[in-house]
């Protein structure tokens, strides 16, 4: 099992929300949901520290290849819930939440579980690759995101219509109809989506926050074909410095806008090859 892992945070003044582990056989990533500056979550330790510890826990429970994945995420967001319940408001809207990736080698196969809009990206022996999201929140985000720059943090542009989009995106989540994303409640497991692949087709696997990932889906500078090469070749933290240089060129938001200018970004590169 051979892994490359390299993270960034999006801004030096600010934690960086995601989390990535790796044990033998199996690999995960969380994105923390971040919020701009100030903005209250109900919860004393932040989104940082609740992605770190779900993703530990995470890591730790998917070495159990006898629990389902669905069962592993639930029982981890119970656990993290339970951490902080005496403390904390969980029931507050803004309670800090999580995007969730987990690959797991079992038998024969590759098992996966991705909630909300991280990607994981197969890379098989023949064919082209395939990226598996789940595309909920872009179905909620998509029709109301400005056309306008500027970012939902104040930094550029029309800050207000950003200002709003977010919290139109809060009100959608964990919502029928809206998307759906790791926080206090665990039942949400329920809606991750899940499947196998045979691992002797695959090649590599890539787990990818949105922060890496816009470099093809946001940015469109690359195809997953292209990202799968960039990793074999360069490895992580080369599709990350791309997705900076693009970022660094468009500060204002102006040909891509979005709502941070700069995002955490973490990529793990897995090639399953023996």
């Amino acid at each position: 099992m051979r892994v490359e892992l390299a993270t960034e945070p999006g801004s030096p003044a600010r934690p960086n929300e995601d989390f990535a582990a790796v044990a033998p056989g199996i690999a995960v990533l969380l994105d923390g949901a971040g919020l701009p500056a100030g903005r209250d979550t109900g919860c004393v330790h932040g989104i940082a520290w609740y992605a770190r510890t779900l993703g530990g826990l995470l890591a730790a429970r998917a070495c159990d290849t006898g629990l389902p994945l669905r069962e592993v995420l639930a029982r981890g967001i119970e656990q993290v819930s339970r951490l902080h319940a005496g403390t904390c408001d969980l029931g507050h809207p803004d309670t800090p939440s999580a995007t969730v990736v987990i690959t797991r080698r079992h038998g024969g196969s590759l098992e996966y579980l991705v909630l909300c809009d991280s990607v994981l990206l197969l890379q098989y022996r023949d064919g082209d690759p395939r990226a598996i999201t789940d595309t909920r929140i872009d179905a909620v985000a998509g029709p109301l995101r400005p056309a306008r720059p500027g970012t939902a943090s104040g930094t550029s542009g029309d800050d207000a219509a950003w200002r709003a989009y977010g919290l139109q995106i809060d009100a959608a989540r964990n919502q029928p109809g809206g998307f759906w994303i790791a926080a206090a409640d665990a039942q949400v497991a329920r809606q991750a989506l899940t499947g196998s692949e045979p691992i002797e087709a695959l090649s590599a696997v890539a787990l990818l926050s949105d922060g890496a990932s816009r470099l093809a889906d946001r940015y469109h500078l690359a195809t997953w074909a292209q990202m799968c090469a960039t990793l074999a070749e360069d490895g992580p933290a080369e599709v990350i410095r791309r997705v900076r240089a693009a970022e660094e060129s468009d500060p204002g938001g102006q040909r891509w806008p979005r709502g941070k200018i700069s995002d955490d970004a973490t990529v793990i590169y897995w090639e399953t090859s023996d």
